[in-house]
Parts: structure tokens; sequence; C-alpha cells
């Protein structure tokens, strides 16, 4: 659906984005990370038409956005960090003067805004100034103008900057509602929030591509060796002791008391070699009993601050 190649943009000697190249399927929804000042403002800012490229080329369902730009920004919905809303028209009237922005026939302006309003939870402040609307509410009237003209991908940069937990919660839910049927590419400091709703992840810093995958591929590339979270039921210390003596183990600790001569323990191979049928069988001969084990990967905040801090690119 969209297809980034080869894409550069210069200020003077300043390289913002430097020979970037990605793609994000039809359906999908995009997690766009980076810190502050890696060039995802200005990547989106190029997709959408707002910014020419220096050289490379941004294709949305096989238009180019420099030969096609109408066609482009047809298909695209844009939601900035900062909404430009008009806060002294009411909803309804934003909502409209937006669609006349986007050619929307006049004919289908009310039943599609009225779609757009109870999809993101707006009905009920139809009739409220912008102005008048809480932080969380001007967001989902900001991501309502973006879905004027019924596009097929939308571009949202930091949707839940500033809102609280309640109000994230309810952007998120529409987010994936709208998911069904669109592409999205989301851009997020909030790392919970992309693991929670993105199906893949680009992360982007000083201008180039230094991650590109699913956080769980992400995080095995970037941690080979295993670990494992276990609970065993035995004697703590002879337990640590019998399990560093499995070939393979690289270190082991506990972490907790469940229960009564009960631990939970951590564990890391010194491979990639999956270790769990030794450690099974090791427990079984001393009559210890595991009663719960299970892989301990990294989170998303773990791959970002490893891939940004060391720029390492994972394959």
């Amino acid at each position: 659906m969209i297809e980034i190649k080869n894409l550069t943009k210069k200020y003077g000697q300043v390289v913002a984005v430097n020979n970037i190249s990605f793609n994000v399927n039809k359906g999908e929804i995009l997690g766009f990370l980076g810190p502050n000042g890696a060039g995802k403002s200005t990547t989106m800012n190029i997709i959408t038409g707002y910014l020419p490229s220096t050289s490379g080329t941004v294709k949305v369902d096989g238009y180019d956005i420099m030969t096609h730009p109408a066609e482009v920004k047809r298909r695209i919905g844009y939601l900035p960090e900062a909404p430009p809303l008009y806060r002294d028209m009411t909803v309804t009237e934003y909502l409209k003067f937006v669609s006349n922005l986007n050619y929307v026939p006049k004919k289908k302006q009310k039943g599609q805004m009225a779609d757009i309003m109870e999809l993101v939870g707006l009905t009920d402040h139809r009739k409220r100034l912008v102005d008048n609307l809480s932080k969380g509410y001007r967001q989902r009237v900001g991501l309502a103008q973006a879905l004027i003209g019924n596009p097929e991908v939308l571009i949202l940069d930091e949707p839940t900057v500033g809102l609280d937990p309640r109000q994230i919660i309810e952007i998120r839910r529409v987010i994936k509602a709208l998911a069904k049927e669109r592409t999205i590419i989301l851009s997020s400091h909030i790392l919970p929030e992309v693991s929670a709703i993105c199906e893949r992840v680009v992360i982007i810093n000083k201008g180039v591509i230094v991650a590109e995958d699913t956080p769980e591929r992400l995080s095995m590339g970037l941690d080979r060796a295993m670990k494992l979270s276990i609970t065993i039921v035995g004697p703590k210390d002879k337990v640590i002791e019998a399990v560093k003596k499995i070939d393979g183990v690289k270190y082991m600790e506990a972490s907790s008391k469940t229960g009564e001569n009960a631990y939970k323990y951590m564990l890391e191979s010194q491979t990639e070699e999956d270790i769990r049928e030794k450690l099974f069988f090791a427990m079984a001969e001393n009559g210890w009993p595991i009663i719960e084990i299970k892989p301990s990967v990294m989170t998303l905040e773990d791959i970002f601050i490893s891939v940004v801090t060391k720029g390492q690119e994972v394959q």
C-alpha cells in the first residue's frame, strides 16, 4: 500500500532523512519510532505531501507523491501532533469545513460526518464549540478530520500525547477499530501503546532505519540467549545449585517467593539453545515440580533503547 524507497531529505548540509526504504502493507498498523530529531515527522510530512523530498520515492497505492500528489493526498488522512483545529467552530461546522476542503460531495457530507462522529465518540458533542472541549475530545476531532473523505491510509503523529490514561485507552480502541479497513502509520513516544496496537515497528535514528520487524522478532534478534521465568517447588538453595550444574546455564537466581517452599527464578542460558528439556529432567530427578515456566523477552522499551543507544541494526 505504501512504498518508500531511498528517501532522503536535506536541509542545507543537514541530512534529516538518509536514504531510508520500507513498505507498509494494506491493512497493517505500523509503529514508527525514534527519539526527538530522528526524522520521524519529516518522513511523515513527505509521505503526506507537506514536504518535498530531496531524492527517493514515496508511492501510495501505486501513485507517486511527486507525480500524482492529488491522488496520493486523496488516499491519506493525516493527524499531526497538534491538530489544526478552528476552535471558534462547533464540531459539526469544523467537519463540514474539512469536508468541503476535501471535495466530499454535498449529498454525502451529512451521512459521512455522522458515521465518523459515531466512530470516534463525538456524536453527543457535535454542537459544542471545539474550544470548549477537553484535550481528549479535541484529539478526537483531529482524528475525525483525518477520516473525512474515507481515506485508505491514516498517518497518526503522537495521537495520544497529553491525554490521561482513560482517554488513551479510548483512542487506542478507536485506532484498532479503524485498522480493520485502513492502513495506519502510528508515530508515538509511548512505547507500550505501540506494542499494544502495532503489528510491526520501524525504528529510525539520526535519519536512518536501525530496526524493522515485529516486536517479537526484534527481541529475538537482539537477545540471542534464552531467558526464562520459572516457578519451582523445592528448597531454594538446592534448586539453584542443581540448575547451575545444567550444561548451558549462564546464571540462575531467585526473584520472589510465591508460596510455601515455592520460588520464582530468573534463568538465562549461555546461548540460544533451548534448555527447558534438560531443566525438566533435572527437577524431576530431584522431585521438585516446575509449576510455571515462560520465556522472558525484551520489551519494546528495551529494544528501542538498545538500537538507539548502540546504533545497532537488526536484520
